[in-house]
């Protein structure tokens, strides 16, 4: 990403797969804008390296912030902050509420069970196809993100009509 001339924003994490990625965006002249609530700061958890860093006062407002900010959103394997975010993410997309792509790196599998997870969800009738099908993309590397964001479906506003579980 950073090679392509396209600035990271994340949760400013200092330790991780979060400050891997910060950090080679960084090592090839990225920027790199963490997103990070004061309490995170005061315990020393927020990245040092980032180009830019915004203190919130709430991770509420530190996800709303970091959607606010970004033209996609990527999530890698990570613990359960991570499937937080990225099931807030999802259910924002579905009720229209933002038409971002939104891209799953499912590296080694990690996010298989996630992803059967939703496939029963729409067996179940707790979730659309469309949803499982179109709101979001899976790839397997992350070379496979920009091309996955690049052609994403549109998704926005129009979409709320589809939001209603059958």
């Amino acid at each position: 990403m950073g090679e392509a001339g396209i600035e990271i924003v994340y949760g400013d994490g200092g330790i991780g797969l979060m400050r891997h990625l910060a950090d080679g965006a960084l090592s090839v002249g990225g920027k790199v804008t963490g997103v990070i609530p004061r309490f995170m700061v005061e315990q020393g958890w927020n990245n040092p390296r980032s180009t830019c860093t915004i203190v919130t006062e709430s991770m509420h407002e530190r996800k709303a912030t970091i959607t606010g900010m970004v033209d996609a959103m990527v999530a890698l394997p990570g613990g359960v902050g991570t499937m937080e975010e990225l099931f807030e993410c999802l259910t924002w997309k579905q009720l229209g509420l933002h038409g971002k792509p939104v891209v799953i790196v499912n590296t080694d599998g990690y996010f298989g069970p996630i992803l059967a997870a939703l496939d029963k969800m729409v067996s179940e009738r707790f979730m659309q196809p469309i949803h499982r099908n179109e709101m979001f993309a899976v790839v397997r590397e992350p070379e496979e993100v920009l091309p996955a964001i690049l052609d994403a479906k549109a998704w926005g506003e129009h979409m709320r009509s589809q939001a209603r579980t059958v």
